[in-house]
């Protein structure tokens, strides 16, 4: 659909007619005449100077923003839960405002001085005043609001939800959420189109592109991509052209390999209806874009103003490049020079609205750079945000991000791959012990121990991982490790590795450390729904026997000394099995949010979970309930967390004294 291109599309089509007719010269056949040439090169100018501005400020989302006068940033410190401006003039920054739980998007209104924070833990968008540095309003938004884009004249605002997958429309003169509408599964990138009649936004886990018609608030168009394509977080457009650029990777599960499993990649999208059929997805495999240097986990795009360069970052290896952006819907972009090393784990890129400047968010170098727009000098860097909480945990973060020695080799794969932020990547693997889906990390500290089977006691295991086929790193601990044998348990969990180096204590630090959060299926901190309740009574009742495994305050039985309490419940039938049938029980809580279920993903929702993956009564007695008490059942699961569980158990690993809680921001009143 598109329209909102239509008029350039067509005059772009114009001009390349009437040059090839021109090129041709005579017997040529079809030959444009030279006012269709005019006319096409006048429609593109005009659709040049009506668009431009859209693509300066607030029209994508990212951690970084900027007025569409240059003279100031904004920047999300997510660790910190912190949000920072800066006076690009100066290259100065002011002091951090305490806004909450994870920020992960920033736009400004209009050209300031106010600005927009989505704050993803807290549900919240926080508006800030530039010029008092301060919190002027808040409001409450549905849940984990992402991304934020607003309207040229900073009169409406849209929020991109990653869970369920939703956007929010806030009139912003008013300071009141006007509507929110579903639009997919797990939205996080958002932008918005020049003639602002359209939204364009993102599918976490699948890398879809869905054209969002703003009027009516439905889905009206869709670019879906490979089965492959995974994690895209931002969506970029064009200034002049009907082009949609996508930063995501490529999930292949039926590899394992530091070589073959997962892919960056960057998508190009037609927004324009094209005749036959024809294809208006493309992808360019950006592993080789820079011949022998890989690069890994591209997080974000920004294009130049005048829509010539493209600059793509990559937060696994700490690259960055720019490209030409070709006019040729196929190739698509050319490089210029090789990737540039950056800083550490860049995940926010803005251009200056002269594009003369470049600036990078580096977020474990808490600090923006700032380079020309060649990127040939860095001009300066900004310190932004103050290291949150300590060493350790902070090391911990750089090593689970990155893909470089001493992780991994091949430069293609880092933790955070598969486990972004502690998600999951929604996958299931064929690994060679069978297919194991991707879990979450959220509360890993609390639920020792670990992988499916129980085969590893502690994260420092994950050695093995980091020296094995998939990362092919050189590790972080001294000395040999017990060689594993075949697929029984053993190797890993007589191998102590814990104390043996920093590095691998600090990975295990941050690897323990992701909290859990309140679920959006209850009606208030503490509180179930009817229905929840209902399905509560049935989860504890002694006929289910749910209760029997799924136990304590992070409903699990597991522990995290042997020996080791593991479960037959009928899943391990799979061919390809190699150390079923018995598997660790998984903890419920934000099981909401992690489908699919069981250890190879064989439920595709928690209704399947008690209904045909359990066919024998082998995962909690379930056969006899009636629909309704499954429904009731349902809600009750959806609900966990409803109230948060302790943050010390007998089976917690030492993790939290590591962490230090951010500032809460003052209270603001009516909020």
């Amino acid at each position: 659909m598109a329209v909102d291109y239509s008029m350039a599309w067509i005059g772009r089509k114009l001009w390349r007619g009437g040059c090839r007719a021109n090129r041709h010269g005579p017997g040529a056949s079809n030959l444009q005449p030279r006012w269709a040439t005019m006319i096409a090169r006048f429609l593109i100018a005009w659709f040049t100077l009506g668009s431009s501005v859209a693509a300066l400020a607030g029209s994508s989302n990212s951690l970084l923003d900027i007025t569409p006068d240059g003279t100031r940033l904004i920047v999300a410190n997510t660790d910190s839960g912190t949000v920072t401006i800066v006076n690009t003039t100066s290259q100065a920054a002011a002091d951090e405002i305490a806004v909450g739980d994870h920020p992960e998007g920033t736009a400004w209104i209009g050209n300031g001085p106010l600005a927009l924070v989505t704050v993803y833990g807290d549900d919240l968008v926080r508006i800030i005043d530039a010029d008092s540095n301060k919190i002027v309003h808040t409001l409450r938004v549905p849940d984990e609001p992402y991304g934020i884009v607003t309207t040229r004249d900073g009169r409406i605002a849209y929020v991109s939800h990653d869970y369920p997958g939703a956007i929010s429309e806030i009139d912003l003169a008013a300071k009141k959420l006007l509507r929110t509408f579903t639009v997919g599964n797990r939205i996080r990138g958002i932008a918005l189109s020049a003639d602002e009649k359209m939204l364009y936004v993102t599918e976490f886990f699948t890398a879809t592109l869905l054209g969002v018609d703003r009027k009516s608030g439905t889905v009206v168009d869709r670019w879906e991509g490979h089965s492959t394509d995974n994690l895209s977080r931002h969506v970029v457009l064009h200034p002049t052209r009907p082009k949609a650029y996508l930063s995501h990777i490529r999930s292949r599960v039926n590899h394992f390999d530091a070589r073959g499993s997962i892919f960056p990649q960057l998508s190009f999208c037609d927004l324009w209806e094209k005749p036959g059929g024809e294809k208006r997805r493309r992808s360019l495999a950006l592993d080789t874009f820079n011949t022998i240097h890989v690069v890994t986990n591209p997080w974000e795009a920004a294009i130049s103003p005048d829509g010539s360069k493209i600059y793509t970052i990559y937060a696994g290896t700490n690259d960055m490049n720019v490209s030409r952006v070709l006019d040729d819907d196929y190739q698509e972009i050319d490089r210029i020079g090789s990737a540039v090393s950056v800083g550490k784990h860049p995940r926010a890129i803005r251009v200056s609205p002269d594009g003369q400047r470049v600036y990078i968010y580096n977020t474990l170098d808490y600090a923006i750079a700032v380079y020309d727009a060649e990127m040939r000098r860095k001009l300066a860097t900004i310190p932004v945000a103050t290291p949150p909480h300590t060493p350790e945990w902070r090391r911990g973060k750089e090593l689970f991000q990155t893909a470089l020695q001493p992780m991994g080799s091949a430069r293609w794969i880092a933790c955070s791959s598969c486990h972004p932020d502690g998600l999951t990547d929604g996958r299931v693997w064929q690994n060679p012990e069978g297919n194991r889906k991707t879990p979450n990390l959220f509360g890993l500290a609390h639920t020792h121990p670990l992988h499916w089977s129980a085969d590893r006691d502690e994260v420092q295991d994950f050695e093995y991982t980091i020296r094995g086929k998939l990362m092919r790193g050189r590790g972080l601990a001294p000395g040999p490790l017990t060689p594993r044998l075949g697929f029984a348990p053993g190797a890993e969990l007589n191998e102590k590795l814990s104390g043996r180096s920093a590095d691998l204590d600090a990975l295990a630090i941050y690897t323990n450390s992701f909290p859990l959060r309140l679920s959006p299926h209850i009606p208030e901190p503490g509180k179930l729904s009817a229905e929840a309740e209902r399905g509560k009574a049935i989860f504890f009742s002694a006929e289910t026997k749910c209760a029997t495994c799924h136990t304590g305050p992070y409903y699990t039985d597991g522990k995290k000394t042997p020996p080791f309490i593991l479960h037959d419940v009928g899943t391990g039938d799979d061919p390809r099995e190699k150390m079923g049938p018995k598997y660790d029980t998984p903890t419920l809580l934000g099981v909401y949010r992690s489908p699919p279920y069981m250890h190879d993903g064989r439920a595709k929702t928690l209704h399947d979970v008690l209904t045909t993956a359990n066919p024998a009564d082998r995962h909690g007695k379930t056969s006899h309930l009636k629909p309704s008490e499954i429904d009731d059942l349902v809600a009750f699961l959806k609900s966990l967390p409803y109230e948060l569980p302790p943050t010390h158990t007998p089976n917690t690993v030492p993790h939290f004294l590591h962490l230090k809680p951010t500032v809460k921001p003052v209270a603001i009143p009516g909020e």
